[in-house]
């Protein structure tokens, strides 16, 4: 199979179902940025030493290629995809609710830093807070799966967690942002 098709050279693209639209499409941005977090997710993985949260983030790609799917779907089309289960969202807030339970009341806004781990958990939470956003924007102008915004919703939450109980098992202290007045 060749990887270059040379069909997007003029700056469109195919949707699953075959219909073409430009690269600068609402909805290649948003399926665009999920496979962007897909990719940090990989480097964030090789830097987490919890085997329960790597399992998990190994679960959340598996997801996102699916959200990614879902996305590159033409509304019309009639293939079959796989789809988002409402389990999945519960099995990141299963998995905050247990990270939480170590983890100090969050009483102020906290700087993303401490470590590489730390700092590649936000920068991930970053880039699924834009991949939320587009997915937003994109349901405003042609519904898509009510999946997709919960999943990523809940997946920047489980993000900020992670790098905060990664900050406590690494014996981090977190450094409260103190605004100047």
């Amino acid at each position: 199979m060749k990887i270059y098709t040379k069909r997007g050279d003029t700056g469109e693209t195919s949707l699953i179902g075959g219909s073409r639209v430009p690269k600068s499409n609402i909805r290649i941005e948003a399926y665009g940025t999920v496979d962007e977090l897909n990719s940090y997710l990989g480097i964030l993985r090789s830097f987490v030493s919890d085997g329960n949260n790597s399992q998990i983030l190994s679960e959340i790609q598996d997801r996102l290629f699916t959200v990614g799917s879902l996305l590159a779907s033409a509304p019309a089309s009639k293939m079959i995809v796989p789809d988002l289960h409402e389990s999945d969202s519960t099995l990141l807030e299963n998995a905050i609710d247990t990270m939480n339970k170590e983890l100090p009341e969050l009483r102020a806004f906290i700087l993303p830093a401490g470590s590489a781990e730390i700092a590649h958990c936000h920068v991930a939470r970053c880039v699924c807070r834009r991949a939320e956003r587009l997915c937003v924007q994109l349901n405003d102008r042609e519904e898509i799966e009510p999946q997709i915004i919960q999943y990523l919703n809940r997946l920047s939450d489980y993000l900020f967690v992670l790098g905060r109980f990664t900050g406590l098992k690494q014996n981090i202290h977190e450094v409260n942002w103190k605004p100047r007045l």
